[in-house]
């Protein structure tokens, strides 16, 4: 994107974010889901990250929350309360050490990993952000985040949770017996703790699993609105005005921070003391000493989250020593020390680049979105499916979009919204196509469905498809007729070059695939993009061209480049690597008589091949090849005498002393060829066992018939 471009991608997501959060935190009316805007902050931070010359102050990323509602009073916090910039990947997590280590070498602050509890990682609970302020060990005040400066006190509404204690455990420090049945968590830390008359601590409010299924239940039985999602229904039952609401929700509440300087050197430090201060605390949060160590913990509890009773979307990860964290200050409206590394979204948002048209089994066409790639549900995705051309049309959707992907289950990702207000005027209309994109027939509606008029065209395509993946063509094993049929019909091909471009989180979004049978399917496909010449010809299905002819053809290439009678770069090795470029060269410059002069090759069979290499939608899908990186290996030729030179022979039944297929490779290296069909060209038929109707054919046009033995004596084996 050009300079202006960026801008302008910027200012639309400032006002979407914007718009969007206004409605969540000041309305209680989410519009779209948090990860969805998650997404929306991410692109934004990024892009600010990467041209800091337009970021502003009013900015999504340089302030927190919305302005709170004019129902409580409002408070001032005497430290602003921050929120924490988004990590979505590893990636994203080691940007964010190298930003904040550059930051504090400038400051003469050395900061190394690995080193010992180096990171404090805490559960990221899915509630609503409260300050607690205590005087002399009574709860005084109670606020929530607001828009960072200014919070709401809803004092009355916290002392209804019982994990908020209204008075603090131990209010003198100094009459603790450190060495007695009551010993610290601090140990000798502790006695050098000075207790302020005034101490502010900083937590989570939050409902559980089991609580807000149940108030929602409650709620939809009494006609009322069930809550979107349990930090919603946290933040409807703190703001509400009769704290017997409030208590009627059973709220939880972990707390994390202290705000006052107590002169404790970690965060860990912290938390042991919220704890003895009579806070809950949680339990899983704990010190590590690496990134790895954080990637770790993470990808436990994404794995894990179900097991805990309350909602988690990810860690937060802190740098545990408070000088350095305190050295590193603040950016925007996020501290440089610590980072909220999300669990791998649901929903995310991204641009749809192209809608592709695809010819399922049964010919129905189903338009696919082709995405910018992006990571929902831990799984990058670049195709969406559309269903048919009314959802296009219910959406609104134009190439161009961005729009929302959203994956719920095991099931292939949709887009369930468009971003109207991102669209720059350069977005286009999709039309679905007048003709079948696979066979050229007129397109059909049967209700909602678009199909090909052709009724044999899918059943075609689809024995093109088994054909070209099967052996001794590609031989992409485990890709077999219903997987084929299974991805057809999801919209993740249209044609055999697609094959090669499938992915991982294409495949393991369906029903019935996990990610190991996913990642079987794709290794191989990226194994077989490399083939020989005579199964790459073999493999296109040309009318009339099988096994022996395919070889045939790619013996008078192999000629035509030993003797350079055609421009093609070589190797020095033994084996040569041909673009299929240089294929569609050779073949477009061979003449009818050309092709009639190879052995085994009639009229008929040299028109077919012609017309294939001259048919540009031919050529369109060899070339797409290429693009997708098939590449043509040859050796050189494994002649080793002429002692056949000029023979053709047709082989027909079960042979004893070896297999069909070294039958034939001994005939090549003695320079006969091999013909699948019995012609007067014919020099020989072998016949084995129980030979079939090559061996009458034969008989009738008078060729030369040999059983095995004369065969083995003839080539000295």
């Amino acid at each position: 994107m050009t300079n202006q471009e960026v801008k302008k991608r910027i200012e639309q997501l400032k006002k979407t974010i914007n718009h969007y959060r206004y409605a969540y935190h000041v309305l209680d009316k989410p519009l779209i889901s948090d990860e969805a805007l998650d997404s929306l902050k991410k692109e934004l931070f990024d892009l600010e990250q990467q041209y800091p010359e337009f970021i502003t102050p009013d900015s999504p990323t340089q302030r927190i929350g919305g302005k709170p509602l004019e129902k409580f009073e409002k408070v001032r916090h005497e430290q602003p309360m921050l929120s924490f910039n988004d990590a979505f990947s590893e990636q994203d997590m080691r940007d964010w050490l190298e930003r904040l280590e550059n930051y504090l070498s400038q400051s003469n602050f050395k900061f190394q990993v690995p080193n010992e509890k180096a990171f404090y990682c805490e559960l990221k609970i899915d509630g609503l952000a409260i300050e607690l302020v205590y005087e002399n060990g009574i709860l005084v005040q109670g606020s929530t985040r607001g828009d960072g400066v200014f919070g709401e006190d809803v004092t009355q509404n916290l002392k209804t949770i019982e994990a908020i204690p209204l008075t603090l455990t131990d209010t003198d420090l100094t009459q603790t017996n450190t060495d007695g049945p009551y010993k610290s968590a601090l140990g000798s830390r502790k006695s050098a703790i000075s207790f302020p008359s005034r101490l502010i601590v900083r937590g989570e409010a939050f409902v559980t699993k089991e609580e807000f299924e149940k108030v929602n239940k409650e709620r939809i039985q009494k006609g009322f609105k069930p809550f979107a999602n349990p930090r919603n229904m946290a933040a409807g039952s703190v703001r509400q005005l009769d704290p017997k609401i409030t208590a009627s929700r059973k709220l939880d509440s972990f707390q994390y921070e202290i705000v006052t300087d107590l002169g404790l050197k970690t965060h860990e430090d912290k938390h042991l003391f919220l704890k003895e201060l009579g806070f809950k605390t949680n339990p899983y949060n704990k010190p590590v000493n690496s990134l790895e160590e954080v990637f770790e913990f993470r990808n436990y509890w994404e794995k894990n989250r179900d097991k805990i009773p309350y909602e988690i979307d990810g860690i937060v990860v802190i740098i545990n020593d408070n000088k350095i964290f305190e050295a590193a200050g603040v950016i925007g409206k996020a501290p440089r020390a610590a980072i909220a590394y999300k669990f791998s979204p649901k929903e995310a948002e991204t641009v749809l680049e192209d809608i592709k048209v695809q010819v399922g089994r049964t010919g129905i066409l189903t338009p696919v979105a082709v995405l910018r790639p992006v990571k929902v549900g831990g799984t990058t995705i670049r195709h969406a499916t559309l269903h048919n051309y009314d959802e296009i049309k219910r959406l609104g959707v134009k190439i161009g979009d961005t729009v929302i992907v959203s994956r719920a289950g095991d099931v292939i990702p949709q887009i369930s919204k468009v971003l109207k207000e991102m669209r720059t005027g350069k977005e286009k209309e999709f039309k679905m196509p007048n003709q079948c994109p696979i066979c050229g027939s007129k397109i059909i509606k049967e209700g909602v469905y678009y199909k090909c008029s052709n009724k044999k065209c899918g059943a075609a395509h689809r024995r093109f498809l088994r054909h070209f993946t099967s052996k001794p063509a590609f031989d992409i094993r485990g890709l077999g007729p219903k997987i084929i049929d299974r991805f057809l019909d999801e919209g993740l091909i249209s044609d055999a070059a697609d094959i090669f471009e499938l992915e991982e989180g294409d495949i393991k979004v369906l029903e019935r695939f996990g990610e190991k049978s996913a990642k079987n399917i794709v290794d191989e496909i990226q194994s077989k993009k490399t083939i020989s010449l005579e199964k790459f010809i073999y493999s296109l299905g040309i009318l009339q061209v099988g096994e022996e002819t395919a070889h045939l053809l790619a013996q008078k290439f192999y000629q035509s480049w030993e003797i350079g009678s055609f421009n093609i770069r070589r190797q020095s090795s033994g084996i040569g690597f041909f673009k299929i470029k240089d294929i569609i060269k050779f073949f477009q410059n061979l003449t009818l008589e050309d092709l009639q002069q190879i052995p085994d090759i009639g009229p008929k069979v040299a028109q077919s091949i012609y017309d294939w290499f001259h048919n540009q939608k031919n050529i369109n899908f060899l070339e797409k090849l290429e693009k997708v990186g098939v590449t043509i290996e040859s050796q050189k030729s494994k002649v080793k005498s002429q002692k056949l030179a000029g023979k053709i022979f047709v082989l027909t039944g079960s042979l004893e002393s070896m297999p069909r297929e070294q039958v034939k490779e001994k005939i090549r290296e003695l320079g006969g060829d091999v013909s699948e069909s019995v012609s007067k060209k014919t020099d020989y038929v072998v016949v084995g066992s129980e030979p079939g109707s090559k061996y009458e054919k034969a008989k009738k046009l008078g060729i030369k018939i040999i059983d095995e033995k004369e065969f083995l004596k003839m080539i000295n084996f």
